[in-house]
């Protein structure tokens, strides 16, 4: 009996995310991803462009509460939302599209990983390798302003190939596809 109960509230929130709520629902995470973009040109813009120190550069939410920049939570915070978010979402994608959220997924495991890292340091106080500040392993060879930007683009290039491809399914994807994501077969796009 607990089993049947079980296999019957799962879908309960999966199902709806993503069947009539997964389109809605990508181009709101889609909207999260991009703001979060904007932060990191932003801060690239400060430090390259506009010739500010990097501790300076804060992007532009972290002009008027510097304290989000320099908190290990909110960066660990958003690491987490977005893996919820590729895992949530991966349920209503089919074919090419889902291998490619699923290397996105991937490689947010890894970023994710990095913030853990990152997090764990901060509130103990003890460094990786006595570094003076929270250190993940690639920040080891790359500086940690260049390495969030790049772990952004390898995450973000995925999912958008994921959601084009999500978007325009062949006639077999879209016979397997549960969203309304897609037009219907024949349908002009």
């Amino acid at each position: 009996m607990a089993q049947t109960q079980t296999q019957t509230r799962a879908p309960v929130v999966a199902g709806p995310l993503n069947t009539r709520w997964h389109r809605p629902a990508l181009y709101a995470f889609l909207f999260v991803v991009i703001a979060h973009w904007a932060e990191h040109i932003a801060q690239a813009v400060q430090i390259y462009g506009l010739g500010w120190p990097t501790p300076r550069a804060r992007g532009v939410l972290g002009l008027w509460a510097p304290w989000l920049v320099s908190s290990e939570v909110m960066h660990y915070g958003y690491a987490l939302v977005m893996l919820i978010g590729l895992f949530a979402l991966r349920k209503g994608f089919v074919g090419r599209s889902k291998t490619w959220w699923t290397i996105a997924l991937g490689l947010q495991f890894w970023h994710h990983i990095e913030h853990l890292l990152l997090i764990i340091q901060a509130s103990t106080g003890a460094n990786l390798l006595g570094r003076p500040v929270p250190t993940s392993v690639v920040q080891l060879i790359v500086p940690r302003v260049e390495l969030h930007l790049f772990y952004n683009f390898v995450v973000f290039v995925p999912m958008v190939v994921a959601m084009v491809l999500h978007l325009r399914p062949t006639r077999e994807e879209r016979a397997g596809m549960r969203c309304s994501c897609a037009p219907p077969v024949g349908a002009a796009s």
